[in-house]
């Protein structure tokens, strides 16, 4: 994350990480296929334990508390690192499926499982649109993050949260 934060994703090398690890090329090789999957780990071993979802007992607040603690990571310098990753990937296939296998489907389970506990608490509706739901939720803090044209707020979230949960209410 250090070297990446440095460099950015184009000028980073396997050699420069294996230098800085103090290790050889061909043990990051042992553990990474390329350099894609090496920087989407590093990203998501970064931020998973700050991104998990508690089990509070409520789907709301369940969501609020993890989507806060996304805007949290986006507003960091690991946010620089995570706009970097995403450009980048916009060119490189290999980066951007590693990004989502590696970053986002873990973190997408997580979520199904937060919403399904929702639903079996009556709380949501049975038959949503689990995909629907998350992308409607998180998607807007992704455009405001890229694109910069409203601040990334809590207040911000709770409106989402209100919107998009209330709309899936049981």
């Amino acid at each position: 994350m250090k070297l990446l934060g440095e460099n950015g994703f184009p000028d980073l090398t396997i050699e420069a990480v294996a230098a800085h690890a103090r290790v050889g090329k061909a043990t990051v090789y042992r553990w990474w296929p390329n350099k894609a999957a090496l920087i989407a780990d590093a990203f998501a071993n970064s931020t998973t334990r700050k991104l998990h979802f508690p089990d509070t007992g409520s789907v709301r607040a369940d969501m609020n508390q993890q989507m806060r603690q996304v805007i949290k990571i986006f507003l960091s310098p690991r946010g620089r690192i995570l706009a970097a990753i995403l450009a980048a990937g916009q060119s490189d296939k290999d980066l951007i499926a590693a990004f989502r296998e590696r970053f986002m489907r873990p973190r997408r389970q997580d979520a199904y499982a937060t919403l399904r506990r929702g639903i079996a608490r009556h709380e949501l509706r049975k038959g949503l649109d689990l995909d629907l739901v998350l992308d409607s939720l998180y998607g807007p803090i992704y455009m405001r993050f890229l694109i910069r044209h409203e601040k990334l707020t809590t207040d911000f979230v709770d409106g989402l949260c209100d919107l998009v949960l209330g709309g899936a209410r049981a």
